[in-house]
């Protein structure tokens, strides 16, 4: 027999789902047999596997060591990712739940070959340093929600239980959180635009293609652009993410003809080799700047209208010196 206490970033979650991460080696009909057979049961009774699990239920098996061991693939017991990264994590806001960084250009936000360190592994590593050695890991680990593309900066959310991950979740799914970036483009920019594009992927280059009408297998994207300042040559932009599509931003100020400086995948080599000649950032000047959340009801009420911003990272901030130009105050 074994006794499973639900801890905090358990909770939130189905019963049958929480026994298929437990048991992953165990399919859906085993499971439904044992509850059936009442092998297991949760907080003393029979259990149907829909149930929402609480903090504090208790999950009982009645089941032996031998069928744990089958049913039980061992990889469970400490995330690879808790393993000491060396990335000291720059965050912006925190709490039992959640977590918000600002994340350095040049860090993958999560792992794209099993060698890479990412900023996921750093948010594993932070949040299980502070548990007990034997508290169990196996049936949720702590992850990042939203990413930016390596060489981008700026705010990364992260859910440190499973109900903050399903919030965040939720809130870029619904689009009800406002994303805001900063970006300093090619050439002179003066008036707000709203922007409707659709964009084609093409997964062996890792590259998008923009479309200003309906194609077949595009994906609709919307953007605002507002111009903050700058001259003839360079234009520093507010930007609004209406969706959240990989290199949306970047590949539509390209179509614009006014393509992020630095870019390598979608800018301007002269303009960007003429951008690294004088300035020490090596990125392409693109940075997810604010969060603002909506008004909000419940577990998460704390952050009902709250808004969070990201420092730009130096080098960025001393290419914006440099041309006299200061990031908005909102």
């Amino acid at each position: 027999m074994v006794k499973l206490v639900i801890h905090k970033n358990e909770a939130e979650q189905r019963l049958d789902k929480f026994l298929l991460k437990y048991l992953d080696r165990a399919g859906t009909s085993f499971l439904y047999k044992m509850l059936r057979k009442k092998n297991i049961i949760l907080n003393g009774k029979k259990a149907e596997g829909s149930e929402r699990l609480a903090e504090g239920d208790e999950v009982t098996l009645f089941l032996s060591e031998e069928t744990l061991t089958k049913f039980r693939s061992g990889k469970q017991s400490v995330p690879a990712a808790a393993k000491p990264t060396g990335i000291t994590l720059d965050i912006v806001y925190e709490d039992e739940d959640i977590l918000l960084i600002n994340k350095p250009a040049g860090l993958l936000s999560q792992k794209a070959a099993a060698e890479d360190v990412s900023l996921n592994d750093a948010v594993v590593e932070h949040v299980l340093r502070g548990q007990e050695k034997q508290e169990r890991r196996d049936a949720f680990t702590p992850s990042v929600c939203n990413r930016l593309d390596r060489n981008t900066s700026g705010l990364v959310t992260a859910g440190k239980t499973l109900a903050g991950l399903q919030f965040l979740s939720e809130c870029f799914r619904k689009r009800t959180v406002g994303k805001y970036y900063l970006a300093l483009v090619a050439g002179e920019m003066k008036e707000d635009l709203h922007l409707v594009n659709y964009l084609v992927k093409d997964e062996a280059k890792n590259q998008v293609t923009v479309y200003r009408s309906p194609r077949l297998g595009a994906s609709r994207v919307e953007t605002e652009v507002h111009p903050v300042g700058g001259n003839a040559a360079l234009t520093l932009v507010k930007l609004k993410l209406l969706t959240g599509k990989t290199h949306q931003l970047r590949a539509v100020l390209a179509d614009l003809g006014h393509p992020v400086m630095g870019d390598p995948k979608y800018g301007n080599k002269t303009l960007s080799g003429w951008l690294r000649d004088w300035s020490p950032y090596r990125y392409q000047l693109l940075h997810a700047w604010k969060l603002e959340f909506p008004e909000l009801e419940g577990r998460f009420s704390r952050l009902s209208g709250k808004s969070f911003t990201a420092p730009l990272p130096a080098a960025f901030a001393a290419v914006l010196d440099k041309l006299e130009l200061e990031v908005p105050n909102g």
